[in-house]
C-alpha cells in the first residue's frame, strides 16, 4: 500500500520547477525546522501537510462552536 502522507524530492522538484540539488536543499530546511519543534525527519522526504502550509499558506484548524 503507497500512503502519500509524504512527499519526496522528486515532488518537490516538479512542482517546484527547481532541480533536485534545490529540492534537497528546501526539504533539508523544511526538516530542520521541524527537527527544531521536536518532530522525527525522514531524509529527503517532508509530511506533505507541512509542505502545504509553508508553501501554499494551509492550515488546519479546528473550530469550536
Amino acid at each position: 500500500m503507497k500512503s502519500n502522507y509524504m512527499i519526496g524530492v522528486d515532488e518537490v522538484s516538479k512542482e517546484l520547477g527547481v532541480s533536485r540539488g534545490h529540492a534537497y536543499k528546501i526539504i533539508r530546511s523544511l526538516n530542520d525546522e521541524l527537527a527544531n519543534k521536536g518532530f522525527i525527519v525522514v531524509s529527503g522526504k517532508v509530511p506533505k501537510a507541512y509542505w502545504e502550509t509553508k508553501f501554499y499558506g494551509y492550515k488546519t484548524e479546528v473550530i469550536a462552536m
